[in-house]
This record gives structure tokens, sequence and C-alpha cells, in this order.
């Protein structure tokens, strides 16, 4: 899966009090709210939207819920692939922990929650991908930056 993180110049949002105003600011900074995704949705605002309480009412504010793709649907009065779509770009950033949730017919099913039900503790998965993202681009910088300096000399 790959990994997608937009990575803008900003502040930090620690003089914002209002946990849904830093969340709706910083998850549209790291890519994961689509810009005008509410308006293809029907969603009145950001904050009505999928991914948003997806990620701010489910996986944080009920850090404490291992949670069912379909109970996740019934909460968010979706469909499970809109649910897989977001979960997918959480997974891809290494966000989201799953374990096996037993039924009653003794089947499993896949559960999500937050990382170690702490997004700080989650976030250092996604700078340690970022960081090693860099890296892989710096090799390709001065592999590229070696081929010019050959082309020179030429």
């Amino acid at each position: 899966m790959s990994f997608e993180l937009s990575v803008v110049t900003n502040t930090p949002l620690s003089g914002i009090d209002d946990l849904e105003e830093a969340c709706e600011i910083f998850l549209s900074n790291i890519g994961y709210l689509s810009k005008g995704y509410e308006s293809r949705t029907g969603a009145e605002n950001v904050r009505d939207s999928v991914p948003f309480r997806l990620f701010v009412d489910c996986l944080l504010k009920r850090r404490d819920k291992v949670w069912l793709i379909e109970e996740l649907a019934e909460e968010l009065d979706t469909s499970k692939p809109t649910v897989y779509r977001h979960i997918n770009k959480l997974k891809a950033m290494d966000l989201l922990d799953f374990t096996q949730v037993e039924m009653d017919n003794h089947s499993y099913k896949k559960g999500y929650r937050l990382r170690y039900d702490n997004l700080a503790k989650s976030w250092n998965f996604v700078e340690a991908h970022v960081g090693v993202a860099m890296e892989n681009y710096r090799k390709t910088v001065d592999h590229i930056q070696k081929l010019v300096e050959l082309e020179r000399r030429k």
C-alpha cells in the first residue's frame, strides 16, 4: 500500500482549544481531507463528512472501541466501500491497528482502532515513514547530480 502525506508549511495548532477545529485544519494539511469533499458527497460541511467523522468521532473520541467495517458504515451512515476507502488512507499512513474480532458464530472479522489508542504515539510511525521517504529522495537527488556531472564531462 502506498504511503501518502502532504507536507506543507504550517504553524503548530497549539493555540486552538477546540478539538474539531484543530482536527479539521490538521487533517486538511496532511491531505487526509480532500478539498471540496463535502460538496461532492452532500455533507453540509467538512465536519459532517465521512472521513472527518470517522477519524474524530470514531477513532479519536472512542479510542477504547475496536470497530468493524460494518459498524463504522452504520455509525457513519455510509457504504462499506466508502469506509474502506478512508480506512485504507489511514492504514497507509500506519495510524491504525487491527485485530481479529471473534463473532457469535466463532468466525473472525478484522476490527480497526487508532494504533496504541493514542494519536501522538501512532504519529511516530508516520514520522518514520516520512524519514525513509526523505532519505530515498536524497539518494535520488544525489544520483541525479552525479549523472549531471558525468554528462558534463562528456
